[in-house]
């Protein structure tokens, strides 16, 4: 998940006031619902120790949902008497209201409630061309089309050698087209920068088009079994779109499995677990981090300084890293903090791993793959 947008966050100091709402009910006591909601939210962090101005800051934000129609809810980052950043959520927040003043700002659940959301293109596809059709959390729209060759398209139905070569063009017709809708389709992602290509229409047209798409597609092209002329309902997309965001989730997590385990040279690729990891994010090694929120560790306290690469296990520890004041905060924020700085990636393993066990790698909840191996000999 690209968390960039985050990084406003990390220019104020804080501490700050972490407000997740949802916003699903929608009847026409909804606006006093929230303004009780909004009273609460300030009235929580008031007793959690917060300032004044920020309370009120975030009851006002709050007001102005009353009529909002968004269909999940809202994050609310403020800090300094200002709400500095409000993104909507994709999946609406566990019990409707989670209230929190920390030092850094409690962004760990983004990972789930702003969820993996794929913009796709669905190519209706047949024998003359295709249609490209944007699909993406704000809606769809026309994405162009591609036109090919238009006779011949159709077999005969005799088996007269004489038929031979009019079968011949016909099949090189087929070919053509699909060359000509996988490069017109491939132009179209780089376009729109799609994560996701969805192919609809008959098996074989299907298949011709995917086979032809250049090698760096074919890991996010996803066929629909539909007939030729039918259009995907929203919750085929939605559909395809969790299974896609599933896969890849469980792709990152096999990435890992194998990058753990030392190779010939006994060099490892990933780390778990809060120590082993925040040593790598101190060291700038991070190159994916990977969390299960729910994870027994994800909420162990760390400590922290100005900077994001200032991450200690032990608050004696931070003394060392130049920071003689710490402050404690939890660790999948600190972790996500520091990889954000870094440019580094970060990823919820929860569709990977939907009821996780203390068993379930990577310990604690908390692992990250590196950006470069190391030896297990070698760490400190």
């Amino acid at each position: 998940m690209d968390l960039a947008f985050l990084r406003p966050l990390y220019e104020h100091p804080g501490p700050w006031a972490s407000v997740y709402v949802g916003t699903t009910q929608h009847t026409e006591n909804t606006p006093h619902e929230r303004s009780l909601t909004a009273q609460a939210a300030s009235r929580q962090l008031a007793d959690q120790g917060a300032d004044e101005p920020t309370c009120q800051a975030v009851r006002s934000a709050l007001e102005e949902l009353r009529h909002s129609t968004e269909p999940h809810g809202r994050a609310l980052f403020a800090t300094g008497g200002e709400v500095v950043l409000d993104p909507a959520l994709a999946t609406p927040p566990p019990g409707g209201l989670s209230v929190t003043w920390s030092a850094l700002p409690h962004t760990a659940p983004l990972l789930d409630l702003l969820g993996e959301d794929p913009v796709c293109v669905v190519a209706y596809v047949d024998r003359r061309g295709a249609d490209f059709e944007l699909r993406s959390a704000l809606g769809s729209r026309h994405a162009g089309s591609v036109t090919g060759r238009q006779w011949p398209l159709h077999r005969t139905s005799t088996v007269d050698w004489s038929e031979r070569h009019f079968q011949l063009r016909v099949e090189n017709t087929w070919e053509h087209n699909a060359a000509e809708i996988a490069d017109a389709l491939a132009v179209c992602q780089e376009e729109t920068q799609a994560d996701l290509l969805i192919l609809v229409g008959d098996d074989r047209e299907r298949r011709a088009v995917h086979e032809r798409l250049p090698q760096r597609l074919h890991d996010r092209t996803m066929e629909a079994p539909h007939g030729a002329g039918s259009r995907l309902l929203d919750e085929d997309v939605e559909r395809i779109r969790a299974e896609h965001v599933r896969r890849r989730a469980a792709e990152d997590l096999e990435r890992f499995l194998a990058a753990r385990a030392p190779d010939a040279d006994g060099n490892v690729g990933a780390v778990e677990g809060v120590p082993a990891v925040i040593e790598a994010a101190r060291e700038h090694r991070i190159d994916e981090l990977l969390i299960i929120p729910e994870g027994g560790d994800t909420h162990r306290e760390v400590w922290v300084g100005e900077a994001p690469d200032q991450l200690a296990v032990r608050r004696t520890d931070s003394k060392t890293l130049g920071e003689p004041r710490p402050w404690a905060a939890r660790a999948d924020d600190a972790l996500l903090r520091s990889v954000i700085a870094s440019g580094a990636a970060a990823l919820s393993l929860t569709p990977a791993v939907p009821e996780p066990s203390p068993q379930t790698p990577p310990a604690g909840g908390i692992g990250a793959i590196l950006r470069w191996t190391e030896h297990p000999q070698t760490r400190s």
